[in-house]
């Protein structure tokens, strides 16, 4: 979360063009300097459209990449993946470790003029931690045993005890404004649809299924972007957003392996125009067991599927080998990653063995085995629109029915797959995948306690001892100490095998030569970084944007 998502979106149709400016009249202008400046439109494409704009209801990456430009929270992370202050001016943490306290820049204004004071952040805390709000992030506000405001600019959160993840968690809570919100269902309020925040932009337009389109905020908290509008242009197909960068009416993308390695190189006219960036991203893709049905309620099961997996193969045949395989759920390089856990391997015999040990038996010949005269049968379903994660489950179909188990695919969309199907925890299994924050903390995913409708333990994980870990990690300040409890939760998740691991994957982006300011080197933070900086010289511009 603590990333500034790069917003961008293309409102022309496929075909047409887009200015009177043409790619080979360009070339040489694109690699000329020029000075920063003010003005145009940066464009590009999403999946989806967000379910919410408010983030903390939504809860999925369509929401986040959008309200990430629109609001704020009280600290954020800088370049180099450090705590800095956003609403912040500065904070303190006690000695006992149990208060904190922030004080608010001061002069703090929302884009309607009104001030953003701290009695906006203790509404922002109410309304999470509010059972009606459900949301899947309230269990870390929920620690807060009291909090209060001694006046506008100062915020005091208090807690039972030390809770180590407590500032990261106000990294990632973006402030809502209570004279728009006070009194109001956040389900139901037309400000999920029309919203009005703090931060560099705000919503312009929004043609639901067609694209968003965001405008420079002029009170914006930390002052003014450089660049006026950023639109998104909803296009659910990877191909056509990829027809759409061709004809030059996007200006970044967020590609997939083949794309990334193969398509773009082989063309000189695009890495004429293009900047290619990698990373080895925070996420990973897994396939997830629904544990309160059977047959996955036997870890038997559940090994012998992780051991009947080929994740290279996976890794190489749909990722074009830009991925690597894991054992945790962790960043690899990263301390918390655990050092000497291996990928279960890819063991078909082994699995085999398991299912017989479970009773599964191929009694009739068909190639299936089954128990009590019941085969061994389960649904995947996954979104609908995501290839890659296709393409893994019809590999996983394949080597699951070489050792006697009938896997059916279902592509679900988006929207339809969060609300049906993961919020309702109605499903068999699920390929999907994680985007992690910094924070090693992640008791909202394990934690038994957190699996009622819209929690993000959706798959109904329950382990006394990772319970018992992931509550000791939220205590533990010391960095060496809470590495060593997290390598032993980690070491739980294996042991148990609630999920398959598929890999860890990069994070692979082309953006337009057009597009100035990026940081170079990228830092570790990512290539979307500052993006407020960036800008569009005026002579490299789509005109039709100009009078905007």
């Amino acid at each position: 979360m603590f990333q500034r998502h790069l917003l961008t979106l293309a409102i022309c149709s496929l075909l047409a063009a887009c200015g009177a400016d043409k790619p080979e009249q360009n070339a040489s202008a694109l690699n000329q300097p020029y000075p920063p400046q003010t003005g145009g439109t940066l464009r590009g494409a999403m999946p989806s459209d967000p379910s919410s704009l408010i983030f903390m209801v939504a809860g999925e990456s369509a929401s986040s990449s959008i309200t990430a430009n629109l609001f704020n929270s009280l600290l954020t992370y800088n370049q180099n993946l450090d705590l800095a202050g956003e609403l912040a001016e500065s904070w303190q943490v006690s000695a006992d470790q149990k208060t904190l306290t922030f004080h608010l820049k001061p002069g703090l204004l929302w884009a309607d003029g009104k001030p953003l004071t701290s009695a906006d952040v203790l509404f922002t805390w109410q309304a999470i931690i509010d059972e009606k709000t459900r949301s899947p992030y309230a269990s870390d506000f929920q620690l807060v045993t009291k909090a209060e405001t001694p006046d506008k600019l100062t915020f005091v959160a208090h807690y039972a005890e030390a809770f180590s993840p407590a500032l990261d968690s106000w990294a990632g809570l973006q402030i809502l404004p209570k004279h728009k919100l006070a009194g109001q269902d956040l389900h139901t309020t037309s400000f999920a649809q029309k919203p009005m925040g703090s931060h560099y932009y705000q919503l312009k337009e929004w043609r639901h299924g067609e694209y968003i389109k965001l405008e420079k905020n002029p009170k914006s908290v930390l002052g003014p972007a450089n660049i006026d509008h950023l639109v998104e242009r909803i296009i659910p197909d990877p191909g056509a957003q990829f027809l759409e960068l061709m004809a030059d009416n996007i200006d970044s993308l967020s590609l997939d392996p083949i794309t990334y390695a193969r398509i773009i190189p082989a063309r000189p006219e695009l890495q004429a125009r293009l900047n290619q960036y990698k990373s080895l991203g925070n996420s990973y893709t897994y396939l997830g067991f629904n544990l309160k049905r059977q047959p996955f309620t036997d870890i038997r099961i559940r090994k012998a599927i992780n051991l009947a997996i080929d994740k290279q193969e996976i890794i190489d045949g749909v990722y074009l080998g830009l991925g690597v395989q894991i054992a945790s759920p962790y960043k690899p390089g990263t301390r918390w990653s655990h050092p000497t856990l291996k990928p279960y391997p890819f063991d078909p015999q082994q699995a085999r063995s398991l299912l017989a040990e479970a009773g599964y038996q191929d009694t009739d010949g068909d190639g299936f085995v089954d128990k009590n005269g019941k085969k061994l049968s389960f649904e995947v379903l996954t979104n609908h629109g995501n290839k890659e994660r296709e393409k893994s489950a019809v590999i996983i179909q394949r080597r699951l029915q070489e050792v006697g188990i009938d896997v059916r695919i279902r592509s679900i969309e988006w929207a339809s797959f969060i609300t049906r199907f993961i919020k309702t925890g109605d499903f068999d299994a699920v390929l999907m995948g994680w985007q992690l924050g910094l924070e090693p903390d992640q008791f909202g995913i394990w934690h038994s306690s957190q699996q009622k409708p819209g929690q993000f333990n959706f798959i109904g994980y329950s382990n006394a001892k990772a319970d018992q870990l992931l509550e000791q990690g939220r205590r533990e300040f010391d960095p060496e100490k809470r590495m060593h409890i997290y390598h032993q939760l980690a070491e739980v998740l294996y042991d148990d095998s609630p999920i398959v691991y598929l890999s860890a994957g990069y994070n692979l982006t082309a953006i337009h030569k057009r597009v100035r300011g990026i940081m170079d080197p990228v830092p570790p933070a990512g290539v979307g970084y500052d993006s407020q900086k960036w800008y569009i010289p005026m002579s490299l511009r789509h005109t039709q944007f100009q009078a905007q």
